[in-house]
C-alpha cells in the first residue's frame, strides 16, 4: 500500500506556514513539532525544496505525508506526520513569493545550512553586489534573495506582519538574518525597509535532533515494518529540543504544547549545542575520517576521537561558563546519544561545507581559550583534523570549494603554508597568532591517521 492521503486518510490543514529547506532536520524538527502541538488541524506547512526538487518529486507523490522513524536502542517506532500540505520546487520563485505573499502565511521557518545563507564571517552578503544586482533583475541569486524578493511582493500587495524564523546551527541567527534581509531589501527602496523593520519579526532559534541520512534499507524496514511503501521516510533519534526567541506577530502554532520552549535570552543555549553538539561533531567527522571511521558511533568507540572530544568539551565548557545550562548532563546525554548504535550518522554527511562549521562550531572556542591565555589545544586538535582532511585533496561539497582548491595549487604540496592558508580562511585573527598557528602545524602529525 502506498502511502498518501487516499490510503492513509487525513485532511489537509490550511497553509499558514512556509517553510525554506525542506529536508530530513525539517521533517523530523520543525514540521514534527507542528504535527504534535496541532489537535485542531490547523497549522499546514508549503515545503520548498534547497539545491534538489528530488524530495518535491516524492513528497508530492504521497500528499505530502511521509513516515518519521524514530530509532532509538531498543527499536523504531513509525509515525506518519502530516503537517506538509504541499511541496514545491525552490527554484520556482513565482511559486514561492505567492506563499510567502499569501497574508494567511503567519511565519516562514527556514533550513538551508549555514553555507545558504551566503555570508561571510562578519555576516556580510558574500558577493554582494551580484546578489542586489540579482534583485534588481528580478532574479535573485541566493535563498535570501528569493526570501527577499517574495517579502516585497507581500508587502505590496497587503502588508500583513510575519516572522522569519531561522533554524540553522549560525550563532545569533535571527539578529544575522535581520542584517542581512535589511542590506538585501534596501534595493527596492527606503519604504521597503521601514516596513522590514516595523512588521517583519526575526525570531532567534537553537535547534537539535540527529537525522541520518536515510538509506534504501530504511525504505525496506518501512515496507515490511509499517506495512504501506514510503518513498521519501526520515529517520531520527529519540531526542529532541527547540529553543525559541523571539515574536510572532501574526500568531503561531502552539509549539510548546511539544516540547518547545520560549526563552527571553537564547545564546546560552545556542552556543551550547553549536559548540558541545556541533562542535564535537565536526571533530568526529575530520578525526575519524581520518582514522578510518565513518559513523559518529564507531568514532567515539575509539579511545583518541573520545579523549579529542572530552579535551574540546573541557574547553568550550569554560567558555560557556553558566551553571544554568546543566552542562554536565548536557554532556553525559550526548555521549549516550553518540554512542546509539542503531544511528547511523555517517561522519562523510557531517563533514561537509566544512570551511563554514568550523568557523562556526570551534573557532569560538580557539578565541576564547587565547583570550584567556591558555594554548586552545582541544579546540585546536579539531582545527587540525580538518586541516589535514583537507590537505588530502578530497574536498566534499563546500560553499568555499574554489578557495579550497586555489590553496591547494599555490601552496605546492607545502603543508605547513597551506596549513596557515587554510587557518586565515577560517579566521585571519587565528591565522596571526604565532603560537596557535605552531601548535596547528604540530598537531597534524597526530591527526594525520
Amino acid at each position: 500500500m502506498k502511502l498518501n492521503r487516499e490510503n492513509h486518510p487525513v485532511a489537509k490543514a490550511p497553509e499558514r506556514l512556509v517553510h525554506m529547506g525542506i529536508g530530513a532536520f525539517f521533517r523530523a524538527h520543525q514540521a514534527w513539532y507542528t504535527a504534535k502541538s496541532d489537535a485542531e488541524n490547523a497549522w499546514g506547512y508549503v515545503a520548498f525544496t534547497g539545491r534538489s526538487a528530488q524530495v518535491a518529486d516524492e513528497l508530492r507523490d504521497q500528499d505530502g505525508l511521509y513516515t518519521l522513524v524514530t530509532r532509538g536502542a531498543e527499536g523504531d517506532s513509525f509515525e506518519v506526520i502530516p503537517s506538509v500540505v504541499r511541496v514545491e520546487d525552490g527554484g520556482e520563485l513565482g511559486i514561492f513569493t505567492d506563499a510567502v505573499a499569501n497574508p494567511e502565511i503567519v511565519a516562514v521557518t527556514i533550513t538551508i545550512t549555514e553555507s545558504g545563507y551566503a555570508l561571510d564571517a562578519d555576516g556580510e552578503l558574500l558577493n554582494a553586489q551580484s546578489q542586489l544586482d540579482g534583485l534588481r533583475s528580478g532574479k535573485p541569486v541566493t535563498a535570501l534573495g528569493r526570501l527577499a524578493w517574495a517579502l516585497n511582493e507581500r508587502r505590496q500587495r497587503n502588508g500583513v506582519p510575519i516572522a522569519l524564523v531561522p533554524c540553522d546551527n549560525i550563532p545569533k541567527n535571527g539578529t544575522l538574518l535581520k542584517s542581512a534581509m535589511v542590506e538585501l531589501m534596501s534595493v527596492f527602496g527606503e519604504s521597503a525597509v521601514d516596513w522590514l523593520n516595523s512588521k517583519v519579526s526575526f525570531v532567534s532559534t537553537s535547534i537539535d535532533r540527529i537525522t541520518p541520512k536515510t538509506t534504501t534499507e530504511d525504505l525496506r524496514i518501512v515496507a515490511d515494518e509499517a506495512g504501506w511503501e514510503d518513498a521519501s521516510p526520515v529517520v531520527t533519534e529519540p531526542f529532541r529540543d527547540w529553543v525559541i526567541e523571539g515574536e510572532f506577530p501574526n500568531g503561531r502554532p502552539n509549539w510548546e504544547l511539544a516540547g518547545a520552549r520560549f526563552v527571553s535570552e537564547i545564546e546560552p543555549f545556542e552556543n551550547r549545542k553549536l559548540w558541545l553538539l556541533n562542535g564535537s561533531h565536526s571533530l568526529l567527522a575530520y578525526a575519524g575520517l581520518n582514522r578510518g571511521h565513518k559513523t559518529v558511533e564507531e568514532a567515539i568507540t575509539d579511545e583518541l576521537c573520545l579523549a579529542a572530544v572530552e579535551a574540546f568539551w573541557d574547553e568550550a565548557e569554560r567558555t560557556l561558563d553558566n551553571p544554568e545550562l546543566g552542562i554536565t548532563a548536557y554532556r553525559a546525554a550526548l555521549l549516550e546519544r553518540f554512542r546509539n548504535p542503531r544511528i547511523a550518522h555517517q561522519l562523510s554527511q557531517i563533514a561537509i561545507d566544512g570551511s563554514t562549521k568550523i568557523r562556526v562550531r570551534v573557532v569560538p572556542t580557539a578565541k576564547a581559550e587565547l583570550a584567556a591565555g591558555r594554548p586552545a589545544t582541544g579546540a585546536a586538535l579539531a582545527i587540525a583534523s580538518w586541516i589535514n582532511f583537507a590537505l588530502t585533496g578530497e574536498i566534499l561539497f563546500d560553499s568555499r570549494r574554489s578557495e579550497l582548491e586555489k590553496i591547494h595549487s599555490d601552496t605546492n604540496g607545502d603543508n605547513s603554508m597551506a596549513a596557515i592558508a587554510l587557518l586565515k580562511l577560517l579566521d585571519p585573527q587565528l591565522a596571526a597568532n604565532r603560537n596557535f598557528v605552531a601548535l596547528i602545524i604540530k598537531l597534524l602529525k597526530t591527526t594525520a591517521n
